[in-house]
């Protein structure tokens, strides 16, 4: 393979992938993908985020193209965040972690179990 059509993980791709597939993301958009939503109905859609960290997570969405902020003329002013045509590529490779997770849970419980058993997660 050339190196130039390598995929690597640099600095880039990582921080990226960080801000895509940490918790509250995936959960964002799991409800963008059902539909568009108002602030306060993620908040009561995901009642463990807080106001900050939701906010923050639909910046860095927003900054990366997968959501879009639309403002509401009604009264009082509301705003709606959907997911946009680059955001709804994301859920096959979502779904397909997602399974891989699923599928591989037991074998991944037996390792941790292991692992703990021989003492070497006493720092974890």
């Amino acid at each position: 393979m050339d190196t130039d059509d390598e995929l690597t993980i640099d600095a880039p791709h990582r921080e990226l992938l960080d801000q895509i597939l940490d918790k509250w993301s995936l959960s964002i958009l799991n409800e963008l993908c059902e539909r568009p939503c108002r602030f306060n109905e993620l908040r009561r859609a995901i009642p463990q985020v807080t106001q900050k960290s939701l906010t923050a997570t639909l910046r860095r969405l927003e900054r990366n193209g997968v959501i879009e902020r639309e403002v509401v003329s009604t009264r009082p002013v509301a705003v709606r965040y959907r997911i946009t045509p680059l955001g709804k590529t994301l859920r096959h490779p979502i779904d397909v972690l997602l399974t891989w997770a699923a599928q591989n849970m037991p074998a991944i419980e037996r390792a941790r179990e292991g692992f703990d058993a021989r003492g070497e997660g006493a720092d974890l």
